[in-house]
Protein backbone atom coordinates (compact mmCIF):
# COMPACT_ATOMS: atom_id res chain seq x y z
CA UNK A 1 0.00 0.00 0.00
CA UNK A 2 1.22 3.55 -0.60
CA UNK A 3 1.77 6.24 1.95
CA UNK A 4 -1.68 6.81 3.40
CA UNK A 5 -2.84 10.41 2.99
CA UNK A 6 -4.19 12.25 5.93
CA UNK A 7 -7.96 12.80 6.20
CA UNK A 8 -7.71 16.51 5.43
CA UNK A 9 -6.14 15.80 2.03
CA UNK A 10 -8.67 13.11 1.22
CA UNK A 11 -11.60 15.37 2.11
CA UNK A 12 -10.23 18.11 -0.08
CA UNK A 13 -9.71 15.38 -2.68
CA UNK A 14 -13.46 14.72 -2.63
CA UNK A 15 -14.10 18.33 -3.57
CA UNK A 16 -11.54 18.25 -6.39
CA UNK A 17 -13.00 14.93 -7.59
CA UNK A 18 -16.52 16.33 -7.72
CA UNK A 19 -15.54 19.57 -9.45
CA UNK A 20 -13.47 17.85 -12.13
CA UNK A 21 -16.00 15.07 -12.76
CA UNK A 22 -18.90 17.52 -12.99
CA UNK A 23 -16.92 19.69 -15.41
CA UNK A 24 -16.30 16.69 -17.67
CA UNK A 25 -19.93 15.56 -17.44
CA UNK A 26 -21.23 19.07 -18.11
CA UNK A 27 -19.04 19.38 -21.20
CA UNK A 28 -20.35 16.10 -22.59
CA UNK A 29 -23.96 16.92 -21.65
CA UNK A 30 -23.85 20.26 -23.47
CA UNK A 31 -22.73 18.53 -26.66
CA UNK A 32 -25.38 15.82 -26.42
CA UNK A 33 -28.12 18.33 -25.68
CA UNK A 34 -27.08 20.45 -28.63
CA UNK A 35 -27.37 17.42 -30.90
CA UNK A 36 -30.71 16.41 -29.37
CA UNK A 37 -29.32 13.04 -28.28
CA UNK A 38 -31.69 12.68 -25.34
CA UNK A 39 -31.20 8.95 -24.79
CA UNK A 40 -27.42 9.34 -24.67
CA UNK A 41 -27.87 12.36 -22.38
CA UNK A 42 -29.94 10.31 -19.91
CA UNK A 43 -27.44 7.46 -20.08
CA UNK A 44 -24.62 9.94 -19.48
CA UNK A 45 -26.45 11.30 -16.43
CA UNK A 46 -26.89 7.83 -14.95
CA UNK A 47 -23.30 6.80 -15.58
CA UNK A 48 -22.05 10.13 -14.29
CA UNK A 49 -24.06 9.84 -11.07
CA UNK A 50 -22.77 6.30 -10.54
CA UNK A 51 -19.21 7.47 -11.24
CA UNK A 52 -19.48 10.31 -8.71
CA UNK A 53 -21.06 8.15 -6.00
CA UNK A 54 -18.51 5.40 -6.49
CA UNK A 55 -15.69 7.94 -6.48
CA UNK A 56 -16.72 9.45 -3.15
CA UNK A 57 -18.28 6.60 -1.17
CA UNK A 58 -16.21 3.85 -2.76
CA UNK A 59 -12.94 5.66 -2.11
CA UNK A 60 -13.92 6.01 1.55
CA UNK A 61 -14.59 2.28 1.73
CA UNK A 62 -11.20 1.57 0.20
CA UNK A 63 -9.59 3.74 2.86
CA UNK A 64 -11.55 1.99 5.60
CA UNK A 65 -10.98 -1.56 4.39
CA UNK A 66 -7.35 -2.22 3.50
CA UNK A 67 -8.11 -5.28 1.34
CA UNK A 68 -6.40 -5.06 -2.05
CA UNK A 69 -9.36 -6.80 -3.66
CA UNK A 70 -11.67 -3.95 -2.65
CA UNK A 71 -9.24 -1.39 -4.09
CA UNK A 72 -8.83 -3.28 -7.37
CA UNK A 73 -12.59 -3.71 -7.69
CA UNK A 74 -13.08 0.01 -7.12
CA UNK A 75 -10.66 0.98 -9.88
CA UNK A 76 -12.05 -1.65 -12.29
CA UNK A 77 -15.53 -0.20 -11.89
CA UNK A 78 -14.33 3.37 -12.21
CA UNK A 79 -12.20 2.73 -15.29
CA UNK A 80 -15.16 1.08 -17.04
CA UNK A 81 -17.48 3.93 -16.06
CA UNK A 82 -14.96 6.60 -17.11
CA UNK A 83 -14.43 5.06 -20.54
CA UNK A 84 -18.17 4.60 -21.05
CA UNK A 85 -18.65 8.29 -20.26
CA UNK A 86 -15.82 9.24 -22.63
CA UNK A 87 -17.32 7.10 -25.37
CA UNK A 88 -20.77 8.66 -24.98
CA UNK A 89 -19.41 12.23 -24.83
CA UNK A 90 -16.56 11.72 -27.28
CA UNK A 91 -17.62 14.72 -29.37
CA UNK A 92 -16.40 16.96 -26.55
CA UNK A 93 -12.67 16.66 -25.79
CA UNK A 94 -13.11 18.08 -22.27
CA UNK A 95 -14.91 14.90 -21.29
CA UNK A 96 -11.41 13.44 -20.85
CA UNK A 97 -11.20 15.42 -17.60
CA UNK A 98 -13.10 12.51 -16.04
CA UNK A 99 -9.81 10.60 -15.94
CA UNK A 100 -7.86 13.11 -13.87
CA UNK A 101 -9.52 12.61 -10.46
CA UNK A 102 -9.35 8.87 -11.01
CA UNK A 103 -5.60 9.17 -11.61
CA UNK A 104 -5.33 11.19 -8.40
CA UNK A 105 -7.11 8.45 -6.47
CA UNK A 106 -4.61 5.98 -7.84
CA UNK A 107 -1.77 7.97 -6.29
CA UNK A 108 -3.52 8.06 -2.92
CA UNK A 109 -4.74 4.47 -2.79
CA UNK A 110 -2.21 2.37 -4.73
CA UNK A 111 1.49 1.74 -4.48
CA UNK A 112 3.83 3.73 -6.69
CA UNK A 113 3.97 0.94 -9.26
CA UNK A 114 0.21 0.46 -9.11
CA UNK A 115 -0.34 4.16 -9.64
CA UNK A 116 1.86 4.20 -12.73
CA UNK A 117 0.11 1.12 -14.14
CA UNK A 118 -3.28 2.74 -13.53
CA UNK A 119 -2.14 5.91 -15.32
CA UNK A 120 -0.99 3.90 -18.32
CA UNK A 121 -4.26 1.95 -18.34
CA UNK A 122 -6.28 5.16 -18.26
CA UNK A 123 -4.37 6.64 -21.18
CA UNK A 124 -4.62 3.48 -23.30
CA UNK A 125 -8.32 2.91 -22.67
CA UNK A 126 -9.08 6.57 -23.29
CA UNK A 127 -7.16 6.42 -26.56
CA UNK A 128 -9.26 3.46 -27.55
CA UNK A 129 -12.45 5.35 -26.72
CA UNK A 130 -11.36 8.46 -28.57
CA UNK A 131 -9.85 6.38 -31.39
CA UNK A 132 -13.26 4.98 -32.24
CA UNK A 133 -14.31 8.53 -32.99
CA UNK A 134 -11.11 9.52 -34.75
CA UNK A 135 -10.98 6.50 -37.05
CA UNK A 136 -9.02 7.43 -40.10
CA UNK A 137 -7.52 10.52 -38.43
CA UNK A 138 -4.36 9.13 -36.88
CA UNK A 139 -2.59 12.44 -36.31
CA UNK A 140 -5.48 13.94 -34.35
CA UNK A 141 -5.77 10.76 -32.29
CA UNK A 142 -2.05 10.76 -31.45
CA UNK A 143 -2.00 14.45 -30.56
CA UNK A 144 -5.09 14.08 -28.43
CA UNK A 145 -3.66 11.00 -26.75
CA UNK A 146 -0.41 12.74 -25.90
CA UNK A 147 -2.31 15.68 -24.43
CA UNK A 148 -4.42 13.24 -22.43
CA UNK A 149 -1.30 11.42 -21.18
CA UNK A 150 0.27 14.73 -20.17
CA UNK A 151 -2.85 15.65 -18.21
CA UNK A 152 -2.93 12.29 -16.40
CA UNK A 153 0.77 12.53 -15.53
CA UNK A 154 0.32 16.09 -14.25
CA UNK A 155 -2.67 15.07 -12.14
CA UNK A 156 -0.77 12.16 -10.60
CA UNK A 157 2.36 14.22 -9.97
CA UNK A 158 0.46 17.11 -8.41
CA UNK A 159 -1.47 14.75 -6.15
CA UNK A 160 1.70 12.97 -5.03
CA UNK A 161 3.32 16.29 -4.14
CA UNK A 162 0.20 17.40 -2.26
CA UNK A 163 0.02 14.13 -0.31
CA UNK A 164 3.68 14.26 0.65
CA UNK A 165 3.41 17.92 1.62
CA UNK A 166 0.45 17.13 3.84
CA UNK A 167 2.30 14.20 5.43
CA UNK A 168 5.28 16.47 6.09
CA UNK A 169 2.99 19.15 7.54
CA UNK A 170 1.36 16.62 9.83
CA UNK A 171 4.79 15.37 10.91
CA UNK A 172 5.87 18.92 11.70
CA UNK A 173 2.70 19.46 13.72
CA UNK A 174 3.34 16.21 15.59
CA UNK A 175 6.92 17.21 16.34
CA UNK A 176 5.79 20.67 17.46
CA UNK A 177 3.27 19.04 19.78
CA UNK A 178 5.94 16.74 21.19
CA UNK A 179 8.28 19.71 21.62
CA UNK A 180 5.59 21.72 23.38
CA UNK A 181 4.86 18.76 25.65
CA UNK A 182 8.55 18.32 26.39
CA UNK A 183 8.93 22.04 27.15
CA UNK A 184 5.94 21.90 29.48
CA UNK A 185 7.40 18.91 31.30
CA UNK A 186 10.77 20.65 31.53
CA UNK A 187 9.12 23.70 33.07
CA UNK A 188 7.34 21.44 35.54
CA UNK A 189 10.59 19.66 36.39
CA UNK A 190 12.38 22.99 36.75
CA UNK A 191 9.68 24.20 39.14
CA UNK A 192 9.98 20.97 41.13
CA UNK A 193 13.78 21.29 41.25
CA UNK A 194 13.45 24.89 42.41
CA UNK A 195 11.01 23.88 45.12
CA UNK A 196 13.32 21.08 46.17
CA UNK A 197 16.29 23.43 46.24
CA UNK A 198 14.36 25.89 48.40
CA UNK A 199 13.32 23.08 50.73
CA UNK A 200 16.90 21.79 50.95
CA UNK A 201 18.22 25.27 51.68
CA UNK A 202 15.56 25.75 54.34
CA UNK A 203 16.53 22.43 55.94
CA UNK A 204 20.20 23.35 55.79
CA UNK A 205 19.60 26.66 57.51
CA UNK A 206 17.51 24.91 60.15
CA UNK A 207 20.29 22.42 60.80
CA UNK A 208 22.90 25.15 60.91
CA UNK A 209 20.88 27.12 63.44
CA UNK A 210 20.20 24.02 65.51
CA UNK A 211 23.80 22.77 65.45
CA UNK A 212 25.43 26.15 66.03
CA UNK A 213 23.16 28.65 67.73
CA UNK A 214 21.22 25.94 69.57
CA UNK A 215 24.42 24.62 71.10
CA UNK A 216 25.52 28.05 72.29
CA UNK A 217 22.10 28.91 73.71
CA UNK A 218 21.96 25.61 75.60
CA UNK A 219 25.36 26.15 77.21
CA UNK A 220 24.56 29.81 77.99
CA UNK A 221 21.32 28.73 79.69
CA UNK A 222 23.24 26.19 81.79
CA UNK A 223 25.76 28.84 82.87
CA UNK A 224 23.06 31.35 83.79
CA UNK A 225 21.16 28.74 85.80
CA UNK A 226 24.36 27.87 87.63
CA UNK A 227 24.97 31.55 88.33
CA UNK A 228 21.49 31.92 89.78
CA UNK A 229 21.95 28.94 92.07
CA UNK A 230 25.27 30.11 93.57
CA UNK A 231 24.71 33.87 93.49
CA UNK A 232 23.76 34.24 97.20
CA UNK A 233 26.48 32.13 98.83
CA UNK A 234 29.24 32.39 96.18
CA UNK A 235 29.01 35.65 94.18
CA UNK A 236 32.45 35.23 92.59
CA UNK A 237 31.49 31.86 91.12
CA UNK A 238 28.25 33.38 89.86
CA UNK A 239 30.16 36.22 88.19
CA UNK A 240 32.48 33.67 86.54
CA UNK A 241 29.47 31.75 85.20
CA UNK A 242 27.93 34.96 83.85
CA UNK A 243 31.21 35.93 82.15
CA UNK A 244 31.39 32.44 80.66
CA UNK A 245 27.86 32.86 79.36
CA UNK A 246 28.83 36.26 77.92
CA UNK A 247 31.84 34.71 76.19
CA UNK A 248 29.70 31.96 74.72
CA UNK A 249 27.17 34.51 73.52
CA UNK A 250 29.95 36.40 71.73
CA UNK A 251 31.22 33.19 70.13
CA UNK A 252 27.72 32.30 69.01
CA UNK A 253 27.20 35.75 67.52
CA UNK A 254 30.50 35.48 65.65
CA UNK A 255 29.54 32.05 64.35
CA UNK A 256 26.14 33.27 63.14
CA UNK A 257 27.73 36.28 61.43
CA UNK A 258 30.18 33.98 59.69
CA UNK A 259 27.34 31.75 58.47
CA UNK A 260 25.32 34.73 57.21
CA UNK A 261 28.37 36.11 55.44
CA UNK A 262 28.94 32.76 53.77
CA UNK A 263 25.33 32.75 52.56
CA UNK A 264 25.45 36.29 51.20
CA UNK A 265 28.84 36.24 49.54
CA UNK A 266 29.94 34.59 46.33
CA UNK A 267 33.53 33.76 47.34
CA UNK A 268 34.71 32.66 43.91
CA UNK A 269 33.45 35.68 41.99
CA UNK A 270 36.29 37.33 40.08
CA UNK A 271 39.04 35.40 41.88
CA UNK A 272 40.71 32.03 41.38
CA UNK A 273 40.20 29.09 43.71
CA UNK A 274 43.63 29.33 45.44
CA UNK A 275 43.00 32.98 46.35
CA UNK A 276 39.59 32.14 47.82
CA UNK A 277 41.11 29.36 49.93
CA UNK A 278 43.88 31.72 51.07
CA UNK A 279 41.17 34.01 52.45
CA UNK A 280 39.75 31.09 54.46
CA UNK A 281 43.22 30.27 55.78
CA UNK A 282 43.77 33.92 56.73
CA UNK A 283 40.59 33.85 58.84
CA UNK A 284 41.88 30.84 60.76
CA UNK A 285 45.30 32.47 61.19
CA UNK A 286 43.60 35.56 62.60
CA UNK A 287 42.13 33.39 65.37
CA UNK A 288 45.67 32.50 66.51
CA UNK A 289 46.11 29.09 64.87
CA UNK A 290 49.19 28.46 62.73
CA UNK A 291 47.84 27.59 59.29
CA UNK A 292 49.68 26.95 56.04
CA UNK A 293 48.35 26.59 52.51
CA UNK A 294 50.14 25.40 49.39
CA UNK A 295 49.29 24.37 45.85
CA UNK A 296 50.95 21.42 44.15
CA UNK A 297 50.80 21.04 40.38
CA UNK A 298 49.37 23.31 37.71
CA UNK A 299 45.73 24.28 38.01
CA UNK A 300 44.11 24.44 34.59
CA UNK A 301 40.71 25.92 33.83
CA UNK A 302 38.19 24.39 36.20
CA UNK A 303 34.45 24.22 35.93
CA UNK A 304 32.47 26.40 38.37
CA UNK A 305 31.00 23.27 39.97
CA UNK A 306 34.43 21.82 40.71
CA UNK A 307 35.77 25.11 42.10
CA UNK A 308 32.75 25.67 44.34
CA UNK A 309 32.82 22.09 45.63
CA UNK A 310 36.50 22.32 46.60
CA UNK A 311 35.97 25.72 48.18
CA UNK A 312 33.04 24.52 50.29
CA UNK A 313 35.04 21.45 51.29
CA UNK A 314 37.91 23.61 52.53
CA UNK A 315 35.51 26.01 54.27
CA UNK A 316 33.64 23.28 56.15
CA UNK A 317 36.81 21.39 57.04
CA UNK A 318 38.45 24.55 58.49
CA UNK A 319 35.27 25.34 60.41
CA UNK A 320 35.42 21.84 61.84
CA UNK A 321 39.03 22.38 62.85
CA UNK A 322 38.14 25.68 64.51
CA UNK A 323 35.23 24.18 66.46
CA UNK A 324 36.43 20.73 67.46
CA UNK A 325 40.12 20.11 66.85
CA UNK A 326 41.69 21.89 69.84
CA UNK A 327 44.66 22.16 67.51
CA UNK A 328 47.57 24.56 67.29
CA UNK A 329 48.32 23.95 63.61
CA UNK A 330 46.41 23.21 60.41
CA UNK A 331 47.58 22.54 56.86
CA UNK A 332 45.70 22.88 53.59
CA UNK A 333 47.11 21.29 50.42
CA UNK A 334 45.50 21.65 46.98
CA UNK A 335 46.96 19.14 44.50
CA UNK A 336 46.37 19.11 40.74
CA UNK A 337 46.73 15.71 39.07
CA UNK A 338 46.25 14.80 35.39
CA UNK A 339 42.63 13.75 35.73
CA UNK A 340 41.50 14.97 39.15
CA UNK A 341 41.98 17.48 41.94
CA UNK A 342 42.56 16.77 45.62
CA UNK A 343 42.30 19.00 48.65
CA UNK A 344 43.51 17.86 52.06
CA UNK A 345 42.85 19.71 55.32
CA UNK A 346 44.74 18.27 58.29
CA UNK A 347 45.48 19.37 61.86
CA UNK A 348 47.42 18.26 64.95
CA UNK A 349 44.43 18.31 67.27
CA UNK A 350 42.45 15.52 68.84
CA UNK A 351 41.57 12.50 66.74
CA UNK A 352 38.53 10.31 67.04
CA UNK A 353 35.18 11.03 65.48
CA UNK A 354 35.07 14.69 64.58
CA UNK A 355 32.14 14.97 62.18
CA UNK A 356 29.61 16.79 64.31
CA UNK A 357 26.50 15.75 62.40
CA UNK A 358 25.91 19.25 61.01
CA UNK A 359 24.58 19.83 57.55
CA UNK A 360 27.77 21.46 56.28
CA UNK A 361 29.92 18.35 55.89
CA UNK A 362 26.92 16.37 54.71
CA UNK A 363 26.35 19.01 52.03
CA UNK A 364 30.00 18.75 50.96
CA UNK A 365 29.70 14.97 50.77
CA UNK A 366 26.64 15.31 48.52
CA UNK A 367 28.37 17.90 46.30
CA UNK A 368 31.38 15.62 45.87
CA UNK A 369 29.18 12.62 45.10
CA UNK A 370 27.37 14.55 42.36
CA UNK A 371 30.73 15.17 40.67
CA UNK A 372 31.72 11.51 40.93
CA UNK A 373 34.40 12.21 43.54
CA UNK A 374 35.27 10.89 47.00
CA UNK A 375 35.14 12.41 50.48
CA UNK A 376 36.99 11.01 53.51
CA UNK A 377 37.12 12.41 57.06
CA UNK A 378 39.27 10.34 59.42
CA UNK A 379 41.87 10.49 62.21
CA UNK A 380 45.53 10.02 61.25
CA UNK A 381 47.94 7.57 62.87
CA UNK A 382 50.26 10.19 64.41
CA UNK A 383 47.40 12.16 65.97
CA UNK A 384 45.16 14.81 64.56
CA UNK A 385 42.57 14.58 61.84
CA UNK A 386 42.32 15.04 58.09
CA UNK A 387 39.66 15.75 55.50
CA UNK A 388 40.39 14.52 51.95
CA UNK A 389 38.29 15.41 48.91
CA UNK A 390 39.02 14.24 45.36
CA UNK A 391 36.99 15.20 42.30
CA UNK A 392 37.55 14.49 38.60
CA UNK A 393 38.43 17.41 36.34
Amino acid sequence: MPEQPFPSIFNRGHIAFLVTALAALASAAVGLFARQQIAELLLLGGLGALFVLTGTLGSDWCQRFTSQRVVYLYFAIQVLLANAIIFIGREQSLVALILFPLAAHGVMMLSSRGGYLLGALLVVTALVSFGALESGRLISTVVGGLALAAGVVFSMGFTRVAVRANIARAEVERLNLELATANRKLREYAAQVQELAVANERNRLAREIHDSLGHYLTVINVQLEAAGQVFEHDPQKAVAAVRKAQSLAQEGLTDIRRSVAALRSAPLDNQPLPKAIEDLVAELQASGMVTQFRVEGDLLDLSPQVELTLYRAAQEALNNVRKHAHASRADVVLTAMPDRLRIVVSDNGVGGKRTDGGFGLLGVRERVKLLGGTFVAQPVSNGGFEFVVEVPT
